[in-house]
């Protein structure tokens, strides 16, 4: 940094020196001048920035400038990854609860241990089964399976009474068009006793309120209906440990109304008889919502 300064003469001075030779009164007009206090005029230079030209912070309007487009930018970005997300959320639970087809059903089931296996296919290859299977008004289908497996452990035949000891595989359901008859060909294992070795009446009355209530669905208008009354008869104990059918009819329909009677027999290996362990009448009446909420109201 320099500074360069200098101090100008008075007018009067100025005018004075231009003279070669001076008077004494005008030197002395000169002295008296240049002895009183003088003020310079001083004009400085520098190599300094000057404050003006310093770089002053944005101003408040740039910095709200800039957060909107951030927030901007960032609500983009947060609204293109949850779209994202719930698409492929939405895929992944259309597959996991996807409803198979009836034939799809047929083959879902795997045997776990060699017991299962020798039970499945005892049923399968039943000559009830096989008579069933090859009459052309009979469609075949096992309908536990339909339930998808994350609601399936939360039902009560397809999950918590399913299973070794219990209901073993799931059942072979033969149902004919227009929800005329329909039987169900399964085994009962030794963990649903009521009595030692006796299948408990309660499971028996629950197959036959789920078992009536599919044959008839198919006759009412949306397919779906409510148990309004169900009576049963106990004709003989059902061992367990036994593999038996399920027989349902419906007798009458009126609108909203079914009528089916049925029964649970045995399923002989051997050629005898069956025998009649219990038989049921019931009446299913469809909702006056039905329309709406048919889904809800799906048989397992």
């Amino acid at each position: 940094m320099f500074r360069r300064s200098f101090t100008p003469l008075p007018h009067s001075l100025r005018a004075i020196s231009l003279h070669s030779t001076l008077s004494p009164s005008r030197l002395l007009i000169r002295d008296s001048f240049s002895a009183a206090p003088r003020r310079p005029y001083t004009r400085s230079y520098s190599t300094a920035p000057s404050p003006s030209a310093s770089i002053h912070p944005s101003p408040p309007h740039a910095k709200r400038s800039r957060l909107r487009r951030f927030i901007g930018f960032t609500s983009i970005a947060v609204f293109a990854f949850t779209i994202g997300l719930t698409y492929q959320t939405q895929r992944t639970l259309s597959r996991i609860m996807a409803t198979p087809t009836e034939e799809e059903t047929l083959i879902a089931f795997v045997a776990t241990d060699p017991a299962t296996s020798k039970i499945d296919n005892t049923i399968r290859t039943h000559p009830v089964a096989e008579a069933l299977r090859a009459n052309p008004d009979f469609s075949e289908a096992r309908p536990h399976l339909t339930i998808p497996e994350p609601l399936r452990e939360r039902n009560l035949t397809a999950g918590t009474l399913a299973g070794p000891g219990k209901i073993v595989v799931p059942p072979y359901v033969f149902s004919e068009r227009g929800g005329k008859t329909m039987i169900s060909l399964m085994y009962l294992g030794g963990d649903v006793c009521g009595h030692q070795g006796i299948v408990h009446g309660g499971l028996l009355a629950t197959l036959l309120d789920e078992g009536l209530a599919r044959c008839c669905f198919p006759a009412l208008p949306n397919k779906v209906g409510v148990t309004a009354n169900l009576n049963i008869d106990y004709r003989a104990p059902a061992m367990a440990n036994q593999y038996v059918a399920l027989r349902a009819e419906t007798v009458k329909v009126e609108g909203r109304k079914a009528w089916v009677e049925g029964r649970i027999e045995t399923l002989p290996i051997d050629g005898t008889e069956p025998v009649v362990l219990v038989e049921a009448k019931a009446l299913f009446i469809e909702p006056r919502q039905a329309a709406a909420l048919s889904s809800l109201y799906k048989v397992a």
